[in-house]
């Protein structure tokens, strides 16, 4: 799927901060990346990770749109201000993190968002790299009518009762049955969250709950091991994950 485009084009699209109607009807942020054309394509709800919506979600939103989908990130931390990613960051952080049910409601919102569109194919999937992989998780458990869920090594997916928070009140893991979205897991061996026995954790309950998923895992690498800009980016492992997230996708949805 890499370098799958010709040289020749057409190849083009408009990347933007707007603003959609959230979860109770909230205007909030969200980084939206379209391809050019009238379509038909499918959509994406891109689920930014702890530190926010950065820079680096821009970017993964806007790769995502040149193969083929409508993408919307949606700024998660609108409702605790604005400004640099760092610092908006540290407020949510101070101020308990982001309530699952406020995150589902906003993903959720997204979905519908995509499916208006005119260039809409009708399907949706939804993906995010750690907290949101959990929360890309989570929501396609509660919210019926995704069509694909990628979870890039979401921690907290499996998490012991006595490790709830007043914003995660609920491990994604316990609503596995509800699930219906076809899901498709990334992860690296030497990752802490989740860790190698929580992977094998999930993979257990979905394979006994009936579950259509497949998950991959990667020695030599651990936790964001796809992050380019930091430490831990693993060439190798992460090409390897584009090339089946991509696959996956096309499958799943359609596009290239």
């Amino acid at each position: 799927m890499w370098n799958s485009h010709s040289t020749a084009g057409p190849l083009s699209l408009t990347a933007q901060i707007q603003t959609y109607p959230g979860g109770g009807g909230d205007e909030i942020g969200g980084y939206v990346a379209r391809p050019g054309g009238d379509g038909p394509r499918p959509g994406l709800v891109l689920v930014i990770h702890m530190p926010g919506f950065d820079e680096f979600y821009f970017e993964f939103a806007e790769r995502l749109a040149r193969h083929g989908y409508d993408v919307i990130c949606p700024d998660l931390y609108s409702r605790f201000g604005h400004g640099l990613p760092d610092d908006v960051f540290a407020k949510v952080r101070a101020e308990g993190h982001v309530h699952d049910d406020s995150a589902v409601a906003d993903l959720a919102a997204a979905r519908e968002w995509l499916l208006a569109l005119p260039t809409s194919n009708g399907k949706v999937g939804i993906l995010g790299s750690c907290s949101g992989g959990r929360h890309a998780l989570l929501t396609a458990s509660l919210v019926p009518g995704f069509d694909a869920v990628v979870d890039l090594w979401g921690g907290g997916v499996v998490a012991a009762p006595e490790d709830a928070t007043p914003a995660r009140p609920v491990a994604p893991i316990d609503y596995t049955e509800r699930l219906d979205a076809p899901l498709l897991g990334l992860f690296g061996n030497e990752d802490q969250s989740p860790t190698p026995a929580q992977v094998d954790l999930h993979e257990a309950r979905l394979k006994a709950a009936g579950k259509d998923y497949e998950f991959h895992r990667y020695d030599g690498a651990g936790h964001g091991f796809t992050y380019y800009h930091t430490p831990l980016y693993r060439q190798e492992q992460a090409m390897d994950a584009w090339e089946k997230m991509f696959a996956f996708l096309s499958e799943k949805l359609g596009a290239r």
